[in-house]
């Protein structure tokens, strides 16, 4: 599988939010973006494919 970049713009308060997660849960903030990313997309195909 390829790995690609994306840049986002995202609000310093929210970054520092993400960090502060992330940090919680242990990993770094473009590893937490992923899980999000990943559960974002398992939950909505779980909605949308039956």
């Amino acid at each position: 599988m390829a790995i690609k970049s994306v840049s986002i713009r995202i609000e310093e308060e929210m970054l520092k939010k993400i960090g502060y997660v992330a940090d919680y849960e242990g990993r770094s903030v473009n590893s937490h973006i992923l899980v999000l990313i990943r559960e974002n997309i398992k939950a909505f195909e779980n909605r949308t494919v039956k």
